[in-house]
């Protein structure tokens, strides 16, 4: 807009001037130019980074879950995995929405010199998401204490030490959103997802060699002993970085412009975690847990697939923010339009790998496992079907939305639950990939549309490719 008025003053002023003004605009718009590539640039390099370490977590966390199916067995192994589930859906939903709040509010906070803010969001959403999950664990077991049954059967123990890892795994939840807000892509997903994988197989070897049964009890300990190495190192580490960049000084609490947006993500977040995990839930209340663990290896394998959309929004989500807050729109939309190229192109690519590699993947968890391919297979095809309509939901919890968003998430996680009652019975565990690929694609589909009603921008691939053809 400056350089515009600029130029509109120049044409009453002579040609010198306007000469000179010309000079001016061209600067800045190669200023700006140039910040879209330093923009892009940055959000490539952190793609690239964040998926290289969350290739190399899900080799840990393939050979891990390949040991323990072949140490424990497959009932197990099923007691474990639905154990685990239930952690990350509760782990991840007890930060209230702060985890990603701090890639929403720090950069636009500190983008404005407001510090106070800052400081306030770090030590104020520490603790609430450390009381949240403490409390979190407590109303579960007494929940399951109520329940009765499941006390007096084979998930009692692990369920008691599944409690004291929630709280662990929300703090670290939390330390990811903060590194995340601040483009520390490593620092966010290697000690959660590199080094906390790493450390449960280690444990779990060490326990075995020392004589423990190999039960899912002693797997659920293992768990909460690297959980907790790997919080405590990525909590040092994040805190002398923090160091480096933020001056001591007074602290600001905005609670109700936080939560405000918060809540509605942290509905959103138990809602995504639910509809990550509603198939394997399902399957654990109508199946025996041989076939849970036997789905489960399937989703494991997966991982690698659904990684390229989480190495993409945890590169560009908070790159959202800040374009957004400095007013560049052209930037967004095209920061939005690389953004789904790329997922699009890598989720396909990688789906194809995986598929042609499955025979051998699922084969490693033992001969009864290679029936999982027909699961693999329906499940990476609803992957890249949703890539197609882009960062639709990372552009609702970043510039505003996150209303809508849980709204949607919600609706999809009755739709994935009501398909997964219905089909499993029917159809068994490839009811549920049917299930979770038909929800995934039409939550993406949902997503694109509520993007384009609220920000105006374009999210799906094909929005590109159609104003070529109009062009």
């Amino acid at each position: 807009m400056q350089c515009h008025c600029r130029t509109s003053l120049a044409l009453g002023r002579g040609a010198g001037v306007s000469i000179a003004t010309d000079r001016i605009a061209g600067s800045a718009l190669g200023i700006k130019l140039a910040r879209l590539r330093a923009l892009r640039t940055g959000a490539a390099g952190a793609a690239i980074d964040v998926f290289a370490i969350r290739i190399a977590a899900a080799g840990f966390a393939y050979i891990a879950q390949v040991m323990m199916a072949r140490l424990m067995g497959g009932t197990e192994y099923g007691i474990f995995a639905a154990i685990w589930v239930w952690i990350a859906i509760l782990g991840h939903s007890a930060t209230l929405g702060l985890s990603q709040g701090a890639c929403r509010f720090l950069p636009a906070d500190q983008a404005r010199g407001d510090l106070a803010q800052v400081r306030g969001f770090l030590i104020g959403g520490a603790l609430v998401t450390g009381a949240c999950a403490v409390v979190v664990a407590a109303v579960g077991l007494l929940l399951v204490w109520l329940q009765g049954s499941l006390l007096a059967g084979a998930y009692a123990a692990p369920l008691l030490v599944a409690a004291l890892v929630l709280p662990l795994f929300a703090m670290q939840d939390y330390c990811e959103g903060v590194a995340r807000s601040q483009n520390w892509a490593v620092l966010a997903i290697a000690p959660p997802y590199l080094l906390r994988q790493g450390l449960i197989m280690a444990a779990m070897l060490a326990a075995i060699g020392l004589g423990a049964p190999a039960e899912a009890l002693v797997a659920v300990a293992c768990t909460l002993m690297a959980t907790g190495i790997a919080v405590s190192v990525q909590a040092f580490r994040l805190v002398m970085r923090l160091r480096t960049i933020l001056p001591a000084g007074r602290r600001s609490y905005d609670w109700r412009r936080w939560f405000g947006a918060c809540l509605p993500i942290a509905a959103s977040d138990l809602a995504s975690a639910g509809f990550n995990f509603v198939d394997v839930v399902a399957l654990s209340l109508l199946m025996p847990p041989a076939t849970v663990g036997l789905y489960f290896a399937a989703t494991r394998i997966q991982q690698f697939v659904v990684f390229v959309h989480f190495a993409a929004t945890a590169a560009t989500a908070q790159r959202f923010t800040a374009t957004h807050a400095a007013g560049d729109r052209a930037g967004l939309a095209r920061l939005v339009r690389l953004q789904a190229q790329l997922t699009l192109g890598a989720t396909a690519l990688i789906g194809l790998c995986v598929i042609a590699a499955a025979p051998l993947l699922l084969g490693l968890f033992g001969p009864e496992f290679r029936d999982s391919l027909p699961i693999l297979a329906i499940l990476v095809a609803g992957s890249i079907a949703a890539s197609v309509f882009g960062p639709g939901e990372d552009l609702l919890n970043m510039l505003g939305g996150e209303r809508l968003c849980a709204v949607v998430t919600v609706a999809m996680l009755g739709l994935a639950g009501a398909l997964c009652f219905a089909l499993i019975p029917w159809l068994g565990v490839v009811g549920a990939a049917i299930a979770m690929a038909t929800a995934t694609v039409t939550r993406g589909f949902a997503m694109a549309l509520c993007a384009r009603a609220v920000h105006g921008l374009a999210t799906p691939v094909y929005a590109g490719w159609l104003g070529k053809v109009a062009r």
